[in-house]
């Protein structure tokens, strides 16, 4: 039998469709919250707005971490593990339910959620869309209205019993993940597993673009980040060039330089992946710039021109050879 109460909080009821088990869940900072929920319009047809089970994942947030939609944490911690609960929310809590839409769906579309956000508060970044994409966020956005959650709670867990994910470190979690992370790839990179060893450096680097982004560009701080971020891009162009991910080599290397234009490692990884690419003319050039920064790497710069240079006239002969038997002219009989 269904039963319908009110939350000790203005403006929500809530419906309890399914029953749970054991003890409401203690929720703490950190704490990981993982459900399927469905939104709907609190009108006549209950329009649906969104289903998680449609974009094919549960919903999971981190309790203390500002999620947009406040009340969400609220309406959760007040169900058992199983359980599945309808709550109406009344205007005054479900006016960002556009903006945080927005971002979950552009997740289920393989898209940056952050795409085109300004650097502010999420009340501000309201104010800067002219239109969030979708024409029913829109609507939701220019006219704020009560809202129904279905909501299914899976599982609640305690900080210390899963993976952090990135974003739900803290500054001092992510300044401490940085090293372990660096050598956790460097243990990968020794076993040749060149794939997972990447993935690390990448998620060590997002640690420290993540604290860049909270620092004046070019101040100390900033700067002090950016000397932990350029070896750990390097380490990452390293194992592409060994997964044969080129074109990713040089993208990185290229906005490494434009930063650092007297790093002679960024020159020479890019340099062997202009070299795989046959862009004889690049590759020599950066080459050519990585002896004239650091001498100690002639030899290995003398050594790569060598093989760029055999690898070139190979390719012109096998060139002019294809050529010649394209346009050959067929005997007459």
């Amino acid at each position: 039998m269904e039963e319908t109460y009110l939350l000790n909080v203005e403006g929500v009821k809530k419906k309890i469709l399914h029953g749970g088990r054991g003890e409401l869940p203690k929720l703490q900072d950190g704490s990981k919250i993982t459900f399927h929920f469905q939104t709907l319009k609190d009108d006549f047809e209950r329009t649906v707005i969104d289903d998680s089970r449609e974009a094919g994942m549960p919903m999971e947030i981190i309790v203390g971490k500002m999620f947009k939609l406040e009340i969400w944490e609220t309406l959760l911690s007040s169900m058992r593990t199983g359980e599945v609960a309808e709550f109406w929310c009344d205007a005054i809590h479900t006016g960002m339910y556009a903006l945080v839409s927005r971002g979950m769906r552009r997740i289920a579309e393989g898209r940056d959620p952050l795409e085109g956000q300004k650097h502010r508060c999420g009340m501000g970044n309201i104010f800067d869309y002219h239109s969030t994409g979708y024409d029913d966020l829109d609507e939701l956005q220019r006219t704020p209205q009560p809202l129904i959650f279905i909501m299914e709670l899976f599982r609640v867990e305690e900080p210390s019993a899963y993976k952090r994910d990135t974003w739900a470190m803290s500054k001092e979690e992510k300044l401490a993940a940085v090293p372990v992370l660096h050598s956790e790839g460097n243990r990968l990179v020794l076993r040749k597993e060149f794939a997972q060893a990447a993935a690390k450096y990448q998620e060590a680097v997002i640690c420290l673009r993540n604290l860049q982004a909270k620092e004046k560009p070019w101040e100390d701080g900033w700067l002090k980040l950016e000397s932990l971020v350029t070896p750990l891009v390097l380490n990452y162009c390293q194992c592409q060039l060994e997964l044969g991910e080129y074109y990713e080599v040089l993208e990185h290397t290229t906005e490494l330089l434009q930063k650092h234009n007297d790093n002679a490692k960024a020159y020479f990884k890019r340099a062997k992946a202009h070299a795989a690419v046959w862009n004889e003319r690049e590759a020599r050039e950066d080459f050519l710039r990585v002896a004239h920064l650091d001498p100690s790497m002639a030899a290995a710069v003398k050594k790569e021109l060598k093989q760029l240079g055999e690898r070139m006239r190979k390719k012109h002969v096998e060139d002019r050879k294809r050529y010649q038997g394209l346009f050959q002219t067929p005997s007459r009989g």
